[in-house]
């Protein structure tokens, strides 16, 4: 076995990965391959004619580094890992994106490159400009804003501002939505490549859009300061500040650019002004600086030249695929008018086919109701003809009972005519009554004062005839007188009985008197009690006369109405007058 085949072979390819903005891809290289053979290889995958603002980038311990064209790939100090990463990305920025970026994949990938940048605080932007930016990039993802279809929350996983705009203001989540969707909305009909670039036209006057910034010091006693490099040219900052730069160089007023180990020249065009020198502590990265300001001026001075033919048939390209892109987009705009217009004549249509069907329905629906209603009205005037046929039968039967009612009315007038005057006689007899009984009364206390008289009298007589009678006896015991002649027997009966007779006189009259009295005191009780019964008697029939005249009364109201089809109120009852009259008298013959 010879000494060559114990030798281990070398592999004759390696892998490489290549990250761009919106895509990975895997290569399989030959290890011959220069720089530049990889960067081709990822420009026509990608589809990049514009190569020039592009280049890949991949890291060396704490810095980066570009990965140069005109050197074999493993030669340089790439990593060693397998497969090798590489970050396809912006290498130089134009001055101005709407002249100089012609391919519609180069303003995509700007486009992208540039919101990363602003998203991770590379490039400071206001919260202004960051909200109006967003509405861009939302337009550019999105498309025309729908408020069917954009509901809230429809950005609630979108990362569009920066972390720093956020924490500036106490504001919601949905508040930032609503702010953005604002301005969103007025983003109406732009497409998703004149997005991005309203986009990069935007972000290209930021202050630190473009710029590559680098730690220097200005002299040995380790000043520190920044370098900045971007299309314009150098720019001196102070480390706390990389907005505003103390000193700047343009590229058209440089007249050389050269650097020893660490310390770097400036000089300018105009030799009256200072050459400007400052050094950096690291070769790597003054390696870098120079690439970076020799690629810088070169594009500068390119602006300023005349187009290659390359370049003017890729603008010519691009304002071709613009015009007929412009034109498909327009054609595309009226023919989504026209859809829509039709969706919208259809919908019309359907919603007017709904609405005849409605009022068709409606219309039948009106007509089985009218038919119901004719029917309904039909019984309902059937109904009516018999009830009025019986509200005349009824009305025919009221007039009868009416004219009955009248007759028995007359009679009752006839009856009540009659009654009063027996009431008016019954009054003057009672009249007559009182009269008799209070004449009676008096005779009846005359004859109790003449009976008092008459007592007391007796009384008197009685004891005279006492004292008579004991003063008469002993004279006659006495002297033994002889009698007197005798008289006639006429005038001796007189003398003899005119004391006793007087008395028995009195006595009779008074018992006689006191018959009297009390027999007439009996037949005016009993005359009393008769014509007490006959004022009941006569109150009864009042009351039965009165009931009935009101229940005649009610009864010919009562069918009159019904025979009218209403109801009256009862009308005043007639006659009340005499009725009060009945009732007083009726309480006079009580008290009586």
């Amino acid at each position: 076995m010879s000494i060559l085949g114990l030798k281990k072979k070398q592999p004759k390819t390696f892998k490489v990965k290549v990250i761009t903005m919106d895509a990975e891809m895997e290569f399989s290289c030959e290890v011959k391959w220069k720089g530049k053979d990889l960067f081709d290889l990822v420009c026509r995958t990608v589809g990049l004619r514009e190569t020039w603002f592009f280049g890949l980038r991949y890291t060396v311990k704490d810095t980066y580094a570009w990965l140069k064209q005109e050197k074999r790939v493993l030669d340089q100090e790439v990593p060693k890992d397998s497969p090798i990463t590489f970050h396809f990305l912006a290498k130089f920025f134009p001055e101005k994106v709407e002249e100089e970026l012609v391919q519609e994949i180069t303003q995509h990938l700007f486009f992208l490159q540039v919101k990363k940048q602003i998203l991770d605080e590379e490039i400071f932007c206001s919260p202004e400009a960051s909200v109006l930016l967003a509405s861009y990039a939302v337009q550019a993802k999105y498309g025309d804003y729908d408020p069917n279809f954009h509901k809230p929350g429809f950005l609630a996983q979108d990362e569009l501002l920066p972390k720093r705009v956020l924490m500036q203001y106490q504001m919601t989540a949905d508040m930032w939505e609503e702010k953005i969707t604002a301005w969103y909305a007025e983003h109406r009909g732009i497409a998703r490549d004149e997005a991005e670039m309203e986009y990069l036209k935007i972000a290209q006057d930021l202050e630190m859009y473009g710029v590559s910034y680098f730690a220097i010091t200005q002299n040995k006693r380790d000043t520190d300061l920044l370098l900045g490099v971007d299309a314009q040219g150098l720019h001196i900052y102070n480390p706390n500040s990389k907005l505003n730069p103390n000193k700047s160089f343009p590229w058209s007023g440089i007249r050389n650019i050269s650097y020893s180990e660490k310390e770097f020249t400036i000089k300018p065009l105009d030799k009256k002004k200072e050459v400007f020198k400052f050094y950096s502590s690291q070769l790597r990265v003054n390696k870098l600086i120079l690439q970076l300001c020799i690629g810088n001026h070169d594009l500068f001075m390119r602006r300023r030249k005349v187009d290659s033919i390359e370049v003017q048939q890729m603008k010519a390209q691009a304002k071709e695929e613009k015009a007929r892109k412009k034109m498909e987009r327009q054609i595309l705009a009226r023919e989504k008018q026209m859809r829509e217009e039709a969706e919208r004549a259809k919908e019309e249509m359907e919603r007017r086919l709904f609405q005849l069907q409605d009022e068709a329905r409606l219309a039948n629906d009106a007509l089985l109701r009218s038919e119901e209603t004719a029917d309904l009205l039909a019984e309902k005037a059937q109904i009516a003809e018999e009830e009025a046929k019986l509200l005349a039968h009824k009305a025919a039967e009221a007039e009868q009972d009416r004219q009955r009612l009248e007759v028995t009315a007359m009679k009752t007038k006839e009856e009540k005519r009659l009654m009063e005057q027996k009431m008016r006689e019954a009054e003057q007899l009672a009249v007559k009554l009182v009269e008799q009984s209070e004449r009676r009364l008096k005779e009846a206390d005359h004859l109790k004062q003449d009976l008092t008289e008459a007592k007391d009298a007796e009384r008197r007589a009685k004891q005279k005839l006492l004292e008579i009678t004991k003063t008469t006896y002993p004279l006659i015991a006495a002297y033994s007188a002889p009698p007197a002649p005798p008289a006639p027997p006429e005038a001796a009966d007189l003398a003899y009985d005119s004391a006793p007779s007087r008395l028995d006189f009195k006595d009779s009259d008074m018992k006689r008197l006191s018959m009297e009295i009390e027999r007439e005191r009996l037949e005016y009780m009993e005359k009393s009690k008769h014509l007490q019964d006959q004022l009941k008697e006569l109150k009864t029939e009042i009351e039965s006369l009165k009931l009935e005249e009101q229940q005649q009364q009610a009864g010919v109201y009562s069918l009159r109405n019904e025979a009218r089809g209403y109801v009256q109120e009862p009308a005043y009852a007639p006659h009340s007058n005499r009725n009060s009259a009945y009732m007083s008298q009726r309480a006079y013959f009580e008290e009586v």
